[in-house]
């Protein structure tokens, strides 16, 4: 199993630690992996994205060109994400803020409403760990069973009081999808 996945997104929606923890749940979960991050200068705002590999075998590059699984989270994203997602890919697409989807027709398109999920949840900023769930369930890739572990590792310790809302973030991006 390989499975290439590209996140777009802009600064501040959390492109960048959801390619991180997506690699270190699957680092747990003994895959291989790579993690290959893009962004502006900018602090908030800009263009972020990320190419993450998780395979069973030696990964050759960190480079993804023909990405198996992209991660939509915002409209600016979606000319990308069509450009680098393979034929008959997946594309997941954060439905509430993408509202025009991928001109696409061999793509699967996924639509998770993550803000709107992360609202109810009490903290729009975990709109990212609802797309990871729906991630995880859309491709199977990586499981995620070693979650609370990898952000115990990940969050200084004064943030570990986030880590409840976190899964329950992840756990309700699975049921979305």
């Amino acid at each position: 199993m390989t499975e290439k996945t590209f996140i777009a997104g802009f600064g501040g929606q959390g492109v960048i630690s959801l390619g991180q923890l997506w690699v270190y749940s699957a680092m747990k979960e003994g895959l291989k992996v790579t993690f290959f991050p893009f962004y502006g200068a900018e602090k908030r705002g800009g263009i972020a994205r990320a190419s993450v590999i998780v395979s069973n075998d030696e990964i050759t590059s960190p480079l993804v060109t023909s990405a198996d699984s992209v991660v939509v989270m915002n409209q600016d994203s979606v000319e990308i994400g069509e450009k680098v997602c393979k034929e008959g890919g997946t594309i997941l697409v954060n439905s509430s803020l993408v509202k025009k989807d991928p001109a696409r027709p061999d793509a699967n398109i996924v639509h998770v409403p993550c803000n709107d999920i992360a609202l109810k949840l009490g903290d729009v900023r975990i709109a990212n760990m609802v797309m990871m769930g729906a991630l995880s369930k859309v491709t199977g890739a990586v499981k995620l069973d070693n979650l609370e572990t990898v952000l115990k590792s990940f969050f200084p310790a004064s943030k570990h009081s986030l880590i409840a809302l976190n899964i329950a973030a992840v756990e309700e991006g699975k049921k979305a999808v």
